[in-house]
């Protein structure tokens, strides 16, 4: 097995032409704008986007931002409502801070121009969902998530500091290693140069060297076939900091949402926002009867790891594809004005929420772990930074909180920036002057796309069918048994071929697979989304 081994050695040709910040921003979603409007004033910032700037996990986040505004809430109880939802594992005094923090990032995120919905009285008008003991989600109809981008990516353009590059996709990132030092998990003081980035409307790869990097590249949705997440999700920045030797945790906590809408034609998933079950919708099974009650007091409002193992369950048993929602119960005018995107969808597939009800199953949606950083966002690599669902906090322990992840983003992608800006003068870039091109001598243009797609496929359906919502040793051992063929298949096409996206893709695909079978396999015990068989 030579998964820790994949990095392509780098020649010693100097490049002419050299893109040189102060800070670099890989991701365009909550986290990496909210990094870069911080620290804009105190050098210059350029954010490099795989796909156009709005597409990203953040654009598809329908429930909303958790964040306690009121007196009727409580601090104490949004912290003691993360600690249930993590199972145990919550490093307690990341919660207490990231909670207590919200309401200032909520303001900030106002002043940006982020417009949540109101009440008639002015109030944020306060969605509740599973998990939550209290209504705390603030929210923009059915597209908060669609809003925040909005927002941020406009006062990213305004800002004269900022730029920001779309189809820029970051391939590795560099470090001693590419200066000729050879650099292990081992290695003390790994450091962070920047990154080579392909750019797909050229098909070169460019060098970035900045003084400090930030990764806010999303998740890893795309390692199973159904997905709610969007197709650039494929762990780009956790498979990097693996390349790099930088430390991963808790990957085995893949987070299934349990109600994306049953439609298998359609890729990414559509999401059920947990905000309608939060309203009143019921799940039931295929015979139309209620069946929370047998796995949870909560019954349709308990934790996503138990609703979605629940859902599981129940399809198993009666050999279905599905279950259903019932949002009959809601009332029309709530329905039609609380969720018109989901209304409108649902429409367009002949199902009329206010008389139907809604096909739904569970689909990969969150990765809880990810790149290990402490309170103030760094990695263990010096100068780079990650914030979003790339990077492990703490915060989620072993099963996130609904709408606990905007927030995450942003008191991170502040944290991260305070840091930051306290230490930019101080870092030495000597260094950069000895970084090397990228090594392209030889290499041919791969015309085979077919191994590419039946690869993904594959790895795809491996890991749902082995390594999804229940697993079990045999069940990981025979991921791991095929994972291992496809990763050698894989890296002797890398080794030979001009880098496209999607190959990039596919490769960090297949260290994320490794990543997330090789920590549920060393997870001795049923905790929040590890749940196996022969643990019971």
């Amino acid at each position: 097995m030579q998964f820790e081994n994949s990095i392509r050695q780098q020649s010693t040709n100097y490049i002419d032409m050299r893109h040189q910040v102060d800070f670099l921003v890989i991701g365009s979603g909550i986290a990496g704008l909210s990094f870069a409007l911080k620290v804009a004033e105190y050098g210059k910032v350029c954010i490099l986007t795989k796909g156009d700037a709005s597409e990203g996990s953040t654009k598809y986040a329908q429930g909303g931002i958790a964040a306690v505004m009121y007196d009727t809430d409580s601090f104490d109880k949004h912290i003691a409502d993360t600690l249930v939802a993590g199972d145990g594992i919550c490093d307690r005094e990341v919660v207490e801070m990231t909670i207590r923090e919200a309401p200032q990032r909520i303001e900030e995120l106002v002043r940006y121009g982020v417009e949540f919905d109101k009440s008639k009285g002015g109030k944020f008008d306060l969605h509740r969902e599973g998990g939550h003991s209290e209504f705390r989600i603030l929210h923009h109809k059915d597209n908060t998530g669609a809003e925040i981008e909005r927002g941020l990516l406009q006062a990213v353009h305004d800002h004269p500091n900022i730029e920001l590059k779309e189809h820029q996709f970051a391939i590795d990132i560099i470090t001693q290693h590419h200066l000729g030092q050879r650099v292990t998990k081992h290695t003390p003081d790994i450091e962070c140069y920047g990154v080579y980035a392909l750019n797909c409307i050229t098909n070169e790869i460019d060098t970035y060297l900045a003084k400090v990097t930030l990764l806010a590249t999303g998740g890893m949705g795309n390692v199973y076939t159904t997905t709610t997440t969007p197709i650039i999700s494929t762990g780009d920045g956790v498979a990097m900091v693996h390349r790099a030797r930088g430390v991963l945790k808790d990957l085995e906590f893949m987070q299934f949402h349990p109600t994306s809408l049953y439609n298998p034609a359609e890729k990414p998933a559509f999401l059920i926002t947990e905000a309608m079950r939060g309203a009143g919708a019921i799940l039931k099974d295929c015979n139309g009867n209620e069946f929370m009650q047998k796995y949870d007091s909560r019954l349709s409002l308990a934790p996503r790891d138990i609703v979605a193992r629940a859902i599981d369950n129940e399809m198993k048993l009666a050999g279905v594809e599905h279950v259903w929602l019932d949002a009959r119960g809601i009332g029309k005018h709530e329905l039609i004005n609380g969720f018109p995107t989901i209304y409108a969808k649902c429409l367009e597939l002949g199902i009329n929420i206010t008389k139907d009800m809604i096909p739904v199953r569970p689909a990969a949606h969150y990765q809880c772990g990810g790149i290990k950083v402490d309170r103030n966002g760094e990695s263990s690599i010096h100068n780079l930074y990650a914030a979003g669902e790339c990077s492990c906090t703490g915060l989620h322990g072993g099963n996130r909180l609904a709408s606990n992840s905007l927030l995450e983003a942003v008191v991170y992608a502040h944290n991260a920036a305070e840091h930051a800006i306290s230490k930019i003068r101080q870092i030495d870039t000597s260094a950069h002057s000895r970084v090397p091109d990228w090594n392209a001598e030889g290499m041919v243009l791969n015309e085979e796309m077919v191994l590419i797609t039946q690869t993904k496929k594959e790895l795809q359906e491996i890991m749902s069918n082995y390594v999804g919502i229940v697993r079990s040793d045999l069940r990981l051992q025979r991921a791991f048994d095929r994972l291992n063929l496809i990763f050698r298949e894989t890296e002797e096409l890398y080794q030979r071929s001009v880098l496209a996206e999607p190959l990039a893709e596919l490769r960090n695909l297949i260290a994320c697979a490794y990543l997330i079978i090789k920590q549920a396999r060393a997870r001795r015990q049923n905790v929040g989304l590890h749940y196996s068989i022969d643990l019971v």
